[in-house]
């Protein structure tokens, strides 16, 4: 039975990726999410359904369009894949609760600012704004374990650390990255916020460093954080807590 879920859920995320990615790309660009249809980028071609099946599509025609040959990007079957698999990973973790609940936005949330980031160097403020209520409702509303104060402290926290770090570096980090940590703060609640922005320092330096070896980008080149703030967010969501606590017993 088990094991069932765990399909059905990788499969309603890689359908929800799939409409996260185009939510990801057209809303920083100021287009609608819900018209024209999917279309090549370069041809114009109207995609048809044998185009938008999530992952197997962009494999069965080896990352390119069936009409023109243009390379399509790898960030669409990503994108799908782990809204899949983090959506599987909720479940994994939280079971029947109401923290998959907010798990599952969590790693929605996630998903489109990482696509956006990496593929505009922009997190859409839309995005932002339609996600607060809809995760302030599940974080207060619904038994999370963590105290309401819990999560106003981890959304100044969050959001406090990171734009202090931008007076200091002088747009060495965005303002979406400020405003996107003070949701995420709010989410896993303080002192898991710390975790987060530790958790993600860590990846930013490990993955840029990696990069930077390999050519890929280059001295001072920007590089997106959000992406890395949205995977110490989840790291932090689902395993903060237990990492503080072995933490702190440490010392007892």
């Amino acid at each position: 039975m088990t094991i069932l879920i765990y399909i059905y859920l990788f499969a309603l995320g890689a359908v929800l990726g799939s409409f996260y990615n185009v939510v990801a790309l057209r809303v920083p660009a100021g287009e609608s999410i819900v018209s024209p249809p999917s279309r090549c980028p370069r041809c114009g071609t109207r995609l048809k359904g044998r185009d938008l099946v999530p992952i197997a599509s962009w494999l069965l025609s080896r990352g390119r369009c069936r009409h023109c040959e243009a390379p399509v990007s790898p960030l669409y079957p990503l994108g799908e894949a782990a809204t899949g698999l983090l959506f599987v990973w909720a479940f994994a973790t939280f079971g029947w609760s109401p923290a998959t609940l907010v798990g599952l936005l969590l790693v929605s949330l996630c998903v489109i600012v990482t696509v956006s980031d990496l593929a505009t160097m922009l997190i859409p403020n839309k995005v932002l704004l339609f996600f607060a209520p809809l995760l302030a409702a599940a974080c207060l509303l619904l038994p999370d374990g963590i105290a309401w104060w819990s999560h106003l402290l981890g959304a100044a926290a969050g959001g406090g650390i990171l734009l202090l770090i931008v007076i200091v570096s002088r747009g060495g980090m965005g303002l979406g990255d400020v405003k996107l940590f003070a949701l995420l703060g709010f989410v896993v609640g303080l002192p898991c916020t710390v975790v987060a922005l530790v958790a993600a320092c860590l990846a930013g330096t490990l993955v840029g460093g990696a990069l930077l070896a390999a050519g890929v980008v280059k001295r001072k080149q920007p590089v997106p954080f959000g992406p890395f703030l949205a995977l110490g967010a989840c790291f932090a969501y689902g395993y903060g807590a237990v990492l503080i606590d072995f933490y702190l017993s440490l010392f007892t």
